[in-house]
Parts: C-alpha cells; sequence; structure tokens
C-alpha cells in the first residue's frame, strides 16, 4: 500500500510551480477561494439594511440569503462535469469574473427582485470555485508537498464564514450595503489576473460529453426545493404548512428520480459512482455530520449573545471570530501531519476536540464575561484543521486522479447542505428548547410576589415588575435552549468520529487518488 505522499505524488504528475510564482499562485487560488466562501455568510447580517434600501420586510430580505445558498448548491456538484467539458483552469477563470460580474450588479441593484436574480447567477458562478481552488492548489504544487496545499485551502475556507458576519456587519453599520459586494471586485480582479498568469500551464484535458439535460433538470429541482424549504421552514412551521409538505414531496421524489438517472446515465451530468469507495463515503459521512453541528453552533451563539446578552451583531462577531486563530497556525501542522500518522487517528481526534468544545459551552450563561463566552471558541480552532483537512485528503485520497474533481465537487455539495441542515435544525430545535424550558421555568417559579415586590418597592409599576420578570425567564429559557442544542451538537460530533473508523486503514487513505 503506497503512502500519502506517493499518492498525492501520483496526483501532481506533470508541471510544478516554485518559489515566489508558487507562493503568487497559491494565494491568488487561496483568496478567489476565501471570498467566495465569505459571501456565503457576508449578508446575513446586512438583511436588515438591505430591507431598508429596498423598502422590502426583512422576512423578504432573507431571500437575498437563499437564492445565493440554492444556486450555490445547485452549481458545485456540477464541477466535475464543467471542469471537464471546458477545462479545470478556463472553467475557474470563467466562474470567477461571472462571480465579481453579478458581485457588481447586486451592488447596484434597485429593486430586490433584481438583487435576487443577480444573487442566484453570483451563487451559481461562486459554486465552483471552492472545489476547483482546492484541486488547482493541489495541481501547482511540486511533489511531496500537496499537504501544504491542503493546509492553505482549509485556512481560507474555515475563516471565511467567521468573518463574513463581522466584516458584513462593519460594512453595513458604517458604509451602506451595496459594499459588501463592491468589496469583492478588486480582490476577483487580481486574482483573475495571477491566476491567467500562473495556472493556466496547468489546464486540464477537455472531454467533448453531451449534456446530460434531464440530470441537471432533475438537480436543479431537488436541490431548490430542499434548499428552499430548509430556509423558509421555521417561518412556516415546518410541516405544518402546505407549502413546506409540498417542497419536501419535490425533494424527495426529485432526489430518488436524480439518483437513479445518474446511475443509468452513460454521461452523468454529476459523477455519482465516487461513493462507491469507501474511503470518500467514510469521509463524505463524517464531514457532513461535523460540519452540520460545527455550522449549528456557529450560527446560534451570535444568535444568541445578540437576542438575550444584548450584544450587537459586530460584537458578536468578535466572539465567534477567535475560532480562525489557532485554526489558522494549526492548518500547516495539520497538513504535515497527513502523511506521517493514520488520518482516522488525527481527524477522529480533531472531531472529538470539537465534542470537548461543546462541552465547554454548557457553563455559558446569562453571566458569563467576553472571556469566557470567548474560550471554547479560541481552543475549537485547535481542533478544527485535524478535522477538515484530514477528512478533506481521506476522502479524495480515495478516489482515482481522474475522479478528483468530481470528488471535491460533491464533498463540497455534501458540506453546503449540511451546513443548510445544520442551521434550520439548530433554530427550529432551539425555539422548541425554549418554549420546554419556559415552560418548566414558569411552572417551578417560587416566591414571585416577594420579587415582584421588591421590584416595585425601588418605584417599579406592577406590570414593569412582571414585564422584568418575564425579561428573567425569558432570557434563562433561551440560554438551557441553546446550551441543549450544544449538548446535541457534541453528540453528533462523537457520531461523526465513529465514522471516520469505515475508511480504510493506513495513511494511504489520505493520498489524492489513492482509489481505495
Amino acid at each position: 500500500m503506497a503512502t500519502t505522499a506517493a499518492a498525492l505524488d501520483k496526483f501532481a504528475e506533470g508541471p510544478s510551480l516554485t518559489g515566489w510564482r508558487l507562493g503568487l499562485a497559491a494565494f491568488s487560488l487561496a483568496l478567489a477561494n476565501f471570498i467566495v466562501v465569505l459571501d456565503t455568510t457576508i449578508a446575513n447580517v446586512s438583511v436588515p439594511h438591505i430591507a431598508g434600501g429596498l423598502a422590502v420586510s426583512p422576512s423578504q430580505g432573507t431571500w437575498t440569503i437563499t437564492s445565493y445558498a440554492v444556486a450555490d448548491a445547485i452549481s458545485v456538484p456540477l464541477t466535475g462535469w464543467l471542469a471537464a467539458r471546458f477545462g479545470s483552469v478556463r472553467w475557474f477563470l470563467t466562474s470567477l469574473i461571472g462571480f465579481g460580474l453579478f458581485s457588481f450588479l447586486c451592488g447596484i441593484s434597485s429593486t430586490l427582485y433584481m438583487l435576487v436574480a443577480f444573487r442566484v447567477m453570483q451563487g451559481l458562478c461562486g459554486g465552483p470555485l471552492m472545489p476547483l481552488s482546492q484541486t488547482l492548489l493541489m495541481r501547482i504544487f511540486p511533489k511531496g508537498q500537496q499537504s501544504a496545499a491542503l493546509g492553505i485551502w482549509a485556512m481560507t475556507t474555515t475563516a471565511a464564514p467567521i468573518l463574513g458576519p463581522i466584516l458584513g456587519g462593519i460594512i453595513s453599520d458604517n458604509w451602506s450595503w451595496p459594499w459588501i459586494f463592491f468589496i469583492n471586485l478588486p480582490v476577483v480582479a487580481l486574482c483573475v489576473f495571477l491566476v491567467s498568469q500562473l495556472v493556466t500551464p496547468f489546464e486540464t484535458k477537455v472531454i467533448r460529453a453531451r449534456i446530460d439535460v434531464i440530470g441537471l433538470a432533475l438537480l436543479i429541482l431537488f436541490v431548490g426545493a430542499l434548499q428552499v424549504m430548509l430556509d423558509t421552514g421555521r417561518d412556516n412551521d415546518w410541516f405544518h404548512s402546505t407549502w413546506i409538505v409540498t417542497l419536501a414531496l419535490i425533494a424527495v421524489v426529485g432526489f430518488a428520480a436524480f439518483l437513479i438517472w445518474e446511475l443509468t446515465e452513460a454521461n452523468p451530468i454529476v459523477d455519482v459512482s465516487v461513493f462507491r469507495y469507501r474511503g470518500f463515503l467514510a469521509g463524505v459521512l463524517a464531514v457532513s455530520l461535523a460540519f452540520g453541528a460545527f455550522f449549528a453552533q456557529v450560527v446560534l451563539t451570535p444568535l444568541w449573545l445578540q437576542q438575550v446578552l444584548g450584544y450587537t451583531a459586530t460584537d458578536a462577531g468578535y466572539v465567534v471570530a477567535w475560532l480562525g486563530l489557532f485554526a489558522v497556525f494549526m492548518s500547516p501542522v495539520a497538513a504535515k501531519m497527513t502523511d506521517k500518522v493514520d488520518l482516522r487517528i488525527t481527524v477522529s481526534g480533531g472531531i472529538i476536540w470539537l465534542f470537548l468544545m461543546s462541552f465547554m459551552r454548557v457553563r455559558w450563561s446569562t453571566e458569563s464575561d467576553y472571556w469566557t463566552l470567548a474560550l471554547p471558541h479560541i481552543l475549537q480552532g485547535i481542533g478544527m484543521p485535524f478535522f477538515f483537512i484530514g477528512l478533506t485528503a481521506l476522502a479524495l485520497g480515495s478516489v482515482p486522479p481522474h475522479k478528483v474533481v468530481a470528488a471535491a465537487g460533491m464533498m463540497s455539495f455534501c458540506r453546503t447542505l449540511s451546513g443548510a441542515f445544520g442551521t434550520a435544525l439548530a433554530t427550529t430545535m432551539w425555539d422548541n428548547a425554549n418554549a420546554n424550558a419556559r415552560g418548566q421555568l414558569a411552572g417551578s417559579l417560587n416566591g414571585v410576589a416577594g420579587t415582584m415586590t421588591k421590584i416595585e418597592g425601588r418605584g417599579a409599576t406592577q406590570e414593569q415588575a412582571r414585564a422584568a420578570i418575564d425579561r428573567m425567564v425569558e432570557a434563562q429559557a433561551a440560554t438551557i435552549g441553546v446550551i441543549h442544542i450544544f449538548l446535541i451538537a457534541g453528540a453528533v460530533f462523537l457520531v461523526a468520529a465513529a465514522l471516520v473508523w469505515i475508511a480504510p486503514k493506513g495513511r494511504a487513505a489520505a493520498g489524492i487518488g489513492g482509489g481505495h
């Protein structure tokens, strides 16, 4: 059985870059990945500003997020087919230019319909950039150094969604919402220039395959229905709504039809056959569960900080942003270990570390100070690269070299959907946990009359005293609810850590192109 390094070398056959040219090329690919991933979260905190600027309700403003997420989720699994049809570098540059163009059009939109339409196009262009940046980084590095490429890619992928809400809040509070799109333009221009100058020699062979129209239509149908269901389910009381039930049925039937068609189609638009490799299947299952649990925590924490502790969006972002500190420093270490240690050990260890950080959050209360809230985020960054880089290497190392781009797109697709599932489930479960906790707290309150007397003794009216007690109960119930979700996320991390061991034994499972 070959070592990880040998398997990585197999993927890196052909030319490679060295010195400053390698540094600039890697920087441009990583930066392109960063700006695209950033756009998945940068608009989240800007919805009120966008809604106000376009004279629509905040609930209508959330379609700027949903439209991008749906388009991104649809285009990601198409990456393998598109790269084969047009060439990896050519499609990367085309997507990058399109992403920049539609970012500009989003910024100058004067109506919600314009903004949503351009966000859809921006998502369609941005989706392929994440898996393509990953595979191109692997391709440009010399033999034996592909683990460093994984580290660079992982740093940008983990840091961007964390920094997105912070940057979005700062821009919206100090400038105006169109600038969350305009800031993409100079970054895209720089990346297009550098990639066109340095990465074009690494173009892949073009395969003139016909378009699988039926597969594409089924993909759009089931992914669109699923994503809209997840994004609107909470506002429509989930399966008590005919609209949500209809979307769920469309998603299930569409997925079944899509899977059957793609497995029997001679030239499928999405290569689902990559799931027959045990290492890839294990890696995707583990990363989907772990990323869903991780993203649920990343979404819920700022919501709780703002709704219960009174933090601003920017201040809440500063708490969560600590996730990126050790993640940046530990990524090179985790990448180097892919060649030296059985990845099942390092990956499961990294996920178990995330499980332990979930339990650190159990100590949180409405009285917690900044550093008590920040500490789990600071420490969590230590384990993230081991789980993220290791699972990427584990999954992609289990497929043949000619399937790596398709596998990377499929893995990104599953990770994107797991983030959507994690967010939808976590927010809904938090609402339910809040209601249950509130009922228990309200039913067990003792001495309320005495407490009201004390509050009234300070000059408050009876109604004000009741409102104060109600706010206290609401805050405590919300806190109990969020801790409940953190405990569930911890259990999901444990399941993900166990699934890693489905993968084949040995470091070769980590290599790109190992074919296990």
